[in-house]
């Protein structure tokens, strides 16, 4: 199963579509690495996968560095298997603050993050 998202970082200001704020500028590379690390954080090992996986983990910066290039004039996080963890997600972020959030073999894992991300507070089962 795929699951793509596709969001827009920055608000229209005054109704002009032309004057959009710039959050993606100052906040992009926060944004994918808050969207890497919900991934990371749900992920779990499939397969063989599971020899390299380790129940206390922690995804850092040299993670996120491990799975991010810039191509085309797009900020690209691509990961598939992280530590034994079946992350399987890719981020897009493109100069106009337009960004693809795309999962594989996830469920609807991605569609929590991005609520989380909204600060809603998603509901638990209370014993």
């Amino acid at each position: 199963m795929v699951v793509r998202i596709e969001l827009q970082l920055g608000e229209v200001e005054d109704g002009d579509e032309q004057d959009r704020t710039e959050d993606h500028v100052w906040g992009g590379l926060g944004f994918i690495f808050c969207l890497a690390l919900l991934s990371f954080r749900d992920a779990r090992p499939r397969g063989v996968s599971g020899v390299d996986f380790e129940e206390i983990d922690e995804f850092g910066v040299a993670d996120l560095v491990d799975c991010l290039r810039y191509e085309r004039g797009c900020l690209r996080f691509d990961a598939d298997y992280i530590r034994g963890r079946c992350v399987k997600t890719d981020i897009w972020l493109r100069a106009d603050g337009a960004a693809t959030l795309r999962t594989r073999c996830r469920g609807e894992a991605a569609t929590r993050w991005v609520q989380l991300l909204k600060g809603r507070k998603l509901l638990e089962l209370i014993d």
